[in-house]
């Protein structure tokens, strides 16, 4: 059985993630390295298991968020097709079950926003605990006066906080802005379509969405 261990120790993946994340820093955009993968990973493992599904079903969330990004590699645009059809490959490589492998690369293959769709648990996991990932530490442009709205936006999330309420069956993300930065408003400018898509991907797990801005509820 291919554990999440293996694949966080396959120098291949490690490549591919950090050459990836070279390509964003050349385009401009926020961290997409180890860090952003790891967080994800392990919030979507997070996820599953307190909400009751089986301890492979969440390591499979973990191994799709570790991998999700790879396709950065190849082009931003469509990275989660390509990131599948990476992981695809990898996987069965490595010896995965057919079937695990299926789950992991629909997982990555519905991630982005563009064209997600929580097509299973693990996909809704990945979706949820990838989209709440914003945080100032991501923004790597340290000159404030180029900052796009990007990077304003990010940079004024001062902290976030993805959080499950499994006896109200709630899924919150909350979020403290500093509005000297960034006002509420261009955060939904950049990322609405973001938390309707976490909104899907917990009512696919069976949950409510919730965005709390600055101790407001928005959504």
């Amino acid at each position: 059985m291919i554990t999440f261990n293996d694949i966080k120790n396959s120098h291949e993946i490690q490549t591919y993630i950090k050459k990836a994340d070279e390509s964003l820093i050349t385009l401009g955009y926020t961290e997409h390295s180890f860090t952003h993968v790891g967080k994800v990973a392990n919030k979507a493992e997070e996820l599953l298991l307190k909400l009751g599904y089986d301890e492979r079903t969440a390591e499979l969330a973990q191994i799709a968020g570790y991998m999700h990004d790879i396709g950065n590699v190849v082009n931003r645009i469509d990275h989660a097709q390509s990131g599948a059809i990476m992981a695809f490959r990898i996987l069965d490589n490595m010896g995965m079950d057919v079937a695990e492998i299926a789950a992991v690369i629909s997982a990555i293959g519905n991630h982005d926003e563009s064209t997600a769709v929580p097509v299973n648990e693990v996909a809704a996991a990945l979706i949820l605990a990838d989209k709440s990932d914003v945080r100032r530490s991501r923004v790597r442009n340290t000159d404030f006066a180029t900052f796009d709205i990007h990077d304003r936006v990010n940079y004024s999330v001062e902290a976030s906080r993805l959080t499950l309420n499994e006896h109200k069956k709630e899924v919150s993300l909350n979020l403290v802005i500093d509005t000297s930065i960034c006002a509420v408003m261009s955060y939904f400018e950049i990322f609405l379509e973001r938390m309707l898509l976490c909104r899907r991907a917990a009512e696919y797990l069976g949950l409510k969405f919730k965005l709390v801005v600055n101790d407001v509820e928005l959504l």
